[in-house]
């Protein structure tokens, strides 16, 4: 069955700053049990801000590292998952039931990209 990654993309700015709500948190906690039950999740977890991360980038020959946080980014991966499902259609499945666990105030989008296996 194909894998995939599954991108769980922030705008940082105006996520709340306490980070999801005890009763997300709940919400999330049992579909992450559903998914494992059904055999379908590999791996996921939550990212810290962008505050403690770098970037390291390679252009014209030299490499640079930028430390957090990244003002200039409007989205920024908050988190990610890694699942096999039977085709991409059920992994977009899984992803928008996570999503709409999320109360409105968040601005959050899911990018579900098949993992590439040689």
């Amino acid at each position: 069955m194909p894998r995939f990654l599954t991108l769980i993309r922030i705008d940082e700015k105006n996520a709340p700053a306490e980070g999801p709500s005890p009763e997300l948190q709940e919400r999330m906690g049992k579909l992450l049990e559903e998914i494992t039950k059904a055999g379908v999740m590999l791996d996921t977890a939550g990212l810290t801000p962008t505050s403690e991360g770098s970037r390291v980038h390679w252009a014209g020959g030299k490499l640079s590292v930028t430390d957090g946080p990244f003002t200039e980014s409007k989205e920024v991966i908050g988190g990610y998952s890694i699942s096999q499902c039977k085709d991409k259609a059920e992994a977009i499945e899984w992803a928008k039931r996570f999503l709409q666990l999320h109360e409105e105030y968040w601005t959050i989008t899911a990018e579900v990209r098949q993992i590439a296996e040689d």
